[in-house]
């Protein structure tokens, strides 16, 4: 399919649907629909607005429709030897640009790299109002509706229609290479723990059970001197995608999936089931049967909080929000969605 600019479409839905009202299940490749709650509504379908408008590889900048297959995005700037540092999952062939701002989820590189959030410049979204307007700017400098912009990140849809991102990119590391160490999940944390405070180029860490992998990126120098310091066997540098996308032996296990997010510090939770080790220690991955509400106490006792990823298991598969935080989110949706037509109720029933 050639670029096409289909926002005029997509604004015209949005206000037969204010008009009506009629809800709108926000969609566009759809591989990430087992994540939140289902919507009931209207399918507005974003993948015809799609295209690269414009990148300059000199100033690191790229903006691109909503729709743009998020495949054609990393061909785009692997043609520049450039990427997206935070290393965005796809979870298949049909993820789009729109889908990967609106979960705001990030790969393995994330802790080292910062979030999808920290690589929004600007964007475009069709409000509650239906009004199409323009968020922040293509350069750091611009700051004007930055937070705006920034907001969008993680709202799966709920408070408006992204139609267009602009996005800081940077070059790809001169020198990548993968290694695999054998010491149990406790030391591996202690380990982490002792490396985030030296000068080391880490770029990823997991561990699965049994071993610590580890990511080293950056010039050729330095790489090399981490590895002879570090030690370890050679890692397949294709690990860290069947990582992120979720490929791995363990996402296969026939138990509901739940991701942990937790201080880095945090030791081995006791928690039954199988555990992998993700962000340096900053993520968990669990596969288990136990009750969503045992799960969500023991990691709230730690100061995190608990995704569902198996979709049908529980009435929240989002952490339920505190009363005061809850309220602001109210609030917000109101303020940007007054008649409630964007993605309604799929992060959380009262939204």
């Amino acid at each position: 399919m050639d670029d096409f600019d289909d926002s005029a479409r997509l604004l015209e839905q949005v206000n037969q649907a204010l008009q009506y009202p009629t809800p709108l299940r926000i969609q566009g490749g759809n591989s990430k629909a087992f994540l939140g709650r289902e919507v009931a509504g209207e399918v507005l379908d974003t993948r015809s607005h799609r295209g690269v408008v414009s990148y300059d590889p000199t100033e690191l900048v790229i903006t691109v429709r909503c729709g743009t297959p998020l495949s054609e995005l990393a061909d785009v700037l692997d043609a520049a030897q450039q990427m997206l540092p935070c290393e965005p999952p796809a979870f298949g062939d049909q993820a789009t640009v729109g889908g990967m701002i609106a979960s705001g989820l990030s790969g393995p590189r994330r802790p080292w790299s910062g979030s999808v959030r920290d690589f929004v410049l600007g964007t475009r979204i069709i409000t509650g109002h239906g009004k199409h307007l323009r968020f922040g700017g293509e350069v750091m400098k611009n700051v004007a509706g930055y937070d705006m912009s920034r907001l969008m990140a993680g709202s799966f849809g709920c408070l408006g229609l992204i139609t267009e991102v602009s996005l800081k990119v940077l070059p790809k590391p001169r020198q990548c290479s993968s290694i695999s160490l054998d010491m149990d999940s406790d030391r591996a944390l202690l380990r982490l723990a002792e490396w985030a405070q030296q000068p080391l180029p880490i770029s990823a860490a997991c561990h699965d059970g049994q071993r610590l992998h580890l990511r080293l990126e950056g010039g050729e120098g330095s790489v090399t001197a981490a590895h002879d310091r570090l030690g370890g066997e050679l890692l397949d540098p294709t690990y860290w995608a069947d990582l992120n996308e979720q490929r791995l032996d363990f996402f296969n296990a026939d138990q509901p999936l739940w991701r942990l997010s937790v201080p880095n510090n945090t030791p081995r939770l006791s928690l039954p089931g199988a555990q992998l080790i993700d962000w340096g220690g900053a993520q968990r991955w669990l596969k288990t049967d136990a009750d969503a509400g045992f799960i969500r106490s023991i990691v709230e006792e730690v100061g995190g909080h608990a995704i569902c990823y198996t979709s049908g298991l529980t009435e929240s598969p989002f952490h339920p929000l505190p009363t005061a935080l809850l309220r602001y989110h109210h609030s917000l949706k109101q303020q940007l969605d007054p008649q409630g037509i964007f993605n309604p109720g799929r992060l959380y029933a009262e939204l």
